[in-house]
C-alpha cells in the first residue's frame, strides 16, 4: 500500500491524527508548541513503543523549528534563526563536559543542490581540534571539533556511514552531530524548517535510497541528527493538492524550489552557525563571521 512520505515526526504525528480521525495525541507520543526567538518550536516525543510503530520513527526526541520569518525576509531574521537553531541544540550536548570532543558528520552530495545542504554546512562549522592541540595557549578553551563531508557513495565508493565509523574509531569523539538534507510531506516546510532529535539519521532516506544508518548502536557514541526538508516527494505532493490516490508516474518525481540554490545556501549557514554556537556558547556571530570569512 502507497503511503506518503515525510522525514518529519512533525509531519508523522499530523498523518496518524488525520488518518485516524483523531486530535488527541496517540499513546506513546507527547508534543508540544512554544516560540523561540520569535519562531515556532514542535516537540514531538515518542516515548515507547507502541509510538514509534505508529509513527514509523525511533523513540527519542523531535523538535521542527520553523523559520518562516527567515524565508519572509523579516527584520534581525538571520541572526534570530541562527541564535533558535543554537538554542535548540544546545540541550542535546549540555550533557557533554565543557572540553569534550565533538564530530560534526555532513552527509550529501554537493553535486545536486537539494542535497548539499551537508556540504554547505561542512564550510559554516567551526573546526577546532587542530588548534586546541596545536595552540592551547589560544584555543584552550574552545571545544574540539572535528568536521568531516562523508560525500555520497557513488564519488566515493564507500558508504558515509562507514566512512564515519571509521573516523569515530580514530578520534573517539563524545557525541556525532549529522547533518542532512530530508523529504517533507508539506510544501510549506520545504527550506523553512530544521528538525533535531537525538535518534540518528538514516542517509539518502530523504530520498527512498537509505544507507547504512548513523546512531549509537553503528557509531557506539550518541548522535545528534540534524536534518532540513529540501525536497516532496512528487507522489505525496499530488496526493495533498488533489486528495486523490496518486498517478504512477508522480511516484518517481522528486520536488524541489526553483530557488533552492539560494535557500540551501541561506539554511546552511544558518545550521553552520547554529551548531557552532551550540557548541562553542561563549562565542558570538560576530566571530563566526569573523573565522570563516
Amino acid at each position: 500500500m502507497w503511503e506518503q512520505r515525510t522525514d518529519l515526526a512533525l509531519e508523522a504525528k499530523e498523518l496518524w491524527q488525520e488518518s485516524a480521525g483523531a486530535t488527541d495525541l496517540l499513546p506513546g507520543v507527547e508534543a508540544e508548541t512554544h516560540l523561540c526567538h520569535g519562531f515556532g518550536v514542535d516537540r514531538v516525543r515518542i516515548v515507547n513503543q507502541q509510538g514509534a510503530r505508529a509513527l514509523g520513527k525511533p523513540e527519542g526526541y523531535y523538535i521542527t523549528l520553523t523559520l518562516d520569518g527567515l524565508a519572509q525576509r523579516e527584520e534581525d531574521a538571520f541572526r534570530r534563526a541562527v541564535w533558535a537553531v543554537a538554542d535548540q541544540l544546545a540541550p542535546f550536548v549540555a550533557h557533554l563536559p565543557p572540553r569534550a570532543p565533538v564530530l560534526v558528520a555532513c552527509l550529501g552530495n554537493r553535486a545536486i543542490t537539494p542535497d548539499a545542504i551537508g556540504p554547505l554546512v561542512h564550510q559554516n562549522t567551526l573546526i577546532t581540534r587542530h588548534l586546541v592541540s596545536q595552540a592551547p595557549e589560544q584555543f584552550g578553551s574552545f571545544r574540539p571539533v572535528s568536521g568531516l563531508s562523508a560525500g555520497v557513495l557513488g564519488t566515493t565508493g564507500v558508504e558515509s556511514g562507514h566512512l564515519i565509523a571509521a573516523v569515530c574509531r580514530s578520534i573517539d569523539p563524545a557525541c556525532v552531530i549529522a547533518v542532512d538534507a530530508l523529504a517533507a510531506r508539506g510544501i510549506h516546510r520545504v527550506c523553512r524548517t530544521v528538525q533535531l532529535s537525538d535518534t540518528g539519521i538514516v542517509p539518502g532516506s530523504g530520498v527512498g535510497n537509505h544507507r547504512t544508518a548513523l546512531n549509537r548502536e553503528t557509531l557506539g557514541v550518541p548522535v545528534i541528527a540534524v536534518g532540513v526538508p529540501t525536497v516532496v516527494d512528487g507522489a505525496t505532493l499530488a496526493a495533498d493538492l488533489t486528495g486523490a490516490h496518486p498517478a504512477e508516474e508522480a511516484k518517481s518525481l522528486m520536488v524541489t524550489p526553483r530557488d533552492i540554490d539560494a535557500r540551501v545556501a541561506e539554511l546552511a549557514k544558518v545550521v553552520g552557525f547554529g551548531i557552532d554556537l551550540a557548541l562553542q556558547p561563549g562565542l558570538t556571530i560576530e566571530d563566526l563571521e569573523l573565522f570563516l570569512s
